[in-house]
């Protein structure tokens, strides 16, 4: 066994046992601790992805070296590991690009504590994308909740507190849900293991019995983890979770939190319940439905708000909609879509809500599209970042968002039924997508009033030391150059994700 194969292990373990070492820790010193954890566990989720494209398969780690049915295992494939570096990347980025904020918004007694719901989150993201344990993906899912909800409640300010509460409402009944259905599938096959429990469903699917509990397992399992990730009509905790936590927090949970949920849920899909079980029930065209809904009502909300924060999160819910509209199409050409969107809406949502922060900063503090006016001028790289971020949205070619379109485009010709709806969808969600984004990159461009110079500020004390200023430039132009690789490099991506779907089955 390869020493690299235990990479997963070691960084799930390396960024919980950093949550724990900072509860002890000052505020500095978290802060440094939560930075190192993500550089590590990504260098590591590097090599993981660097042995299974060299290797072309897949294996698993056998907690305790106890076997199935009673051992734990962790999985890790091409897919898991390119999931893995994305995430950690989007992480480290969000942590650098909002930690002026952060040192700002949350009380200097409590800042550790901010940066051990940071290290609880890598964990359970890592947890979520490589466990091949359904109980133990379970586990996880409460502790991506418990953080979660922890970074949306330390501002401690009105709006904050009733998002969270929101929020972990929301999430409850999301994983009261999931975990009905794994006790039912649980109850039916005996296993909690992937693998086993994908023989098992295929020895039932084959005698043609429990099939009203089947059904009712892909179901329940399918509803909860779509509450978690805020599909519509599930999505109304998303507005203020996302628009009034801190920057990084609301980077986080946009660009990551939603995504692992869709993640597990693929990856039950695939090897657990089988892709043409789960087609054969027809769950992926009320999932297509809501998907589709999802774009239009997203889209449609977002250009109806005034509140810039609110107008980024419910966009993320039309981008949530893509994601389910892809899975939908129940193809695995549907599927390489909707992973490459999860990549690229991880990626730049995170810019947006990060170069926001810079455009804010500029305008008095003020989120209002009248006070924004000019700020592309006042921070021009803060500007560009906003800018990049709306254009890949909107699917300007070269960008990221340009790709995602453009698979989901041609994987709805192999859903002959589908095609319409998609390719309607798709035209009218990007109409809309431009005329919310578009008119917001027109306003940061916009000569201002005279009257708006009262309260602007071009640059705080805080903002001219590091790590805030630099820090956050740096992370504004990373975010930049990340999106244009997926647009321009996005050929070997797609490969990636279509052999490890392959290595899934």
């Amino acid at each position: 066994m390869s020493f690299v194969q235990n990479f997963p292990f070691f960084s799930i373990i390396i960024a919980m046992f950093s949550g724990i070492v900072s509860s002890v820790l000052d505020k500095k010193k978290a802060r440094d601790l939560s930075l190192a954890a993500i550089v590590v566990t990504t260098a590591m989720s590097v090599a993981v992805l660097r042995f299974c494209l060299m290797t072309g398969q897949s294996y698993t780690y056998m907690m305790g070296h106890f076997p199935a049915p009673w051992g734990n295992e962790i999985r890790a494939g091409v897919l898991e590991g390119l999931t893995a570096v994305l995430f950690g990347l989007v992480m480290l980025l969000a942590v650098v690009g909002g930690m002026s904020h952060t040192a700002r918004d949350v009380e200097e007694t409590k800042q550790n504590l901010f940066y051990i719901m940071i290290d609880l989150m890598l964990s359970s993201l890592l947890a979520l994308i490589y466990t091949n344990d359904l109980f133990t993906a379970y586990v996880f899912v409460e502790i991506n909740t418990i953080a979660g909800c922890g970074l949306i409640m330390i501002r401690q300010v009105g709006r904050s507190l009733s998002a969270a509460i929101r929020y972990m409402i929301m999430s409850q009944l999301g994983s009261g849900l999931f975990l009905i259905g794994l006790s039912l599938l649980y109850d039916v096959t005996g296993h909690l293991l992937m693998s086993p429990a994908k023989d098992a469903v295929a020895q039932i699917e084959a005698a043609g019995i429990y099939e009203v509990p089947m059904l009712v397992i892909v179901a329940v399992i399918s509803v909860g983890l779509a509450i978690k990730s805020g599909l519509y009509p599930f999505h109304y905790w998303i507005p203020d979770t996302y628009g009034y936590a801190t920057p990084t927090a609301s980077a986080i949970l946009s660009g990551l939190v939603s995504k692992g949920y869709i993640f597990l849920l693929i990856k039950i899909f695939y090897r657990v319940l089988g892709r043409e079980n789960v087609v054969a029930s027809h769950i992926v065209n009320v999932l297509f439905v809501f998907g589709l809904a999802g774009m239009m009502m997203g889209s449609v909300h977002a250009i109806l708000e005034k509140d810039t924060r609110r107008m980024i999160a419910f966009s993320s819910v039309a981008q949530i909609g893509y994601i389910y509209m892809g899975i939908g199409l129940g193809t695995q050409a549907g599927m390489v879509a909707a992973l490459f969107h999860i990549f690229t809406h991880s990626a730049t949502k995170a810019l947006l809500f990060i170069s926001a922060v810079g455009l804010y900063e500029v305008s008095g503090d003020k989120k209002d599209f009248r006070s924004l006016r000019g700020a592309g001028y006042r921070n021009p790289l803060a500007g560009i970042g906003f800018s990049v971020g709306s254009l890949s949205m909107v699917g300007f070619p070269m960008l990221a968002g340009f790709i995602s379109k453009l698979l989901f485009a041609t994987s709805a010709l192999q859903s002959p039924s589908k095609i319409l709806p998609t390719v309607i969808a798709l035209a009218v969600s990007t109409t809309l997508n431009a005329v919310y984004f578009l008119r917001l990159v027109i306003t940061l461009y916009s000569i201002p009033g005279k009257d708006q110079a009262v309260g602007w500020k071009t640059k705080s004390s805080r903002e001219v030391l590091w790590p805030g200023w630099v820090g956050r430039k740096l992370a504004i132009l990373c975010f930049i150059i990340l999106n244009l690789a997926l647009g321009l490099f996005s050929q070997p991506i797609v490969e990636a994700i279509g052999s490890g779907l392959a290595m899934f089955e």
